[in-house]
């Protein structure tokens, strides 16, 4: 009788592990979606129609962003960026709209990275961006940038 009970045990913890595999998988989609969808639908459409209101939505209020642009050092906090952001000109305004591609974004329990292009104005940012999720939501922690040639 135990012989029945471990060989049943035994048969039944392969199954086990292949379902918490898949349950992590579908997580993990799901959190990679639920970044890619900020990225789309707040940051993009924040940054290119000038909304600061939007961006404040997605943006932890500690966030530091830092990088280079036209080989000249970038250091700012969120609130000097939003600031920066409220005093331009839109890249939809100015006749010449953002373009904002999402090369990759990957997700581990609670925190995720991804890396980004954003063409505005005179600029082809390549861009990596820190998130944590936080309360069920995912926010932007942190933000690197460096202007590229195309």
């Amino acid at each position: 009788m135990k012989l029945l009970l471990i060989l049943a045990f035994m048969a039944g913890v392969p199954l086990a592990i292949k379902a918490q595999k898949a349950n992590k998988m579908d997580t993990q989609k799901a959190d990679i979606a639920a970044i890619s969808d900020v990225l789309e639908n707040y940051y993009f459409k924040g940054i290119n129609e000038g909304d600061t209101a939007l961006l404040k939505q997605i943006y932890h209020p500690g966030t530091l962003l830092f990088g280079d642009v036209k080989g000249q050092p970038y250091a700012k906090t969120l609130e000097q960026y939003l600031d920066g952001v409220a005093n331009r000109q839109s890249p939809k305004d100015s006749g010449k709209p953002l373009k904002g591609e999402i090369v990759s974004v990957r997700a581990v329990n609670s925190i995720g990275v991804a890396e980004v292009k954003v063409k505005m104005y005179d600029f082809n940012y390549h861009e990596f961006l820190s998130f944590h999720k936080i309360d069920g939501k995912w926010l932007l922690v942190n933000k690197m940038l460096t202007d590229v040639q195309q």
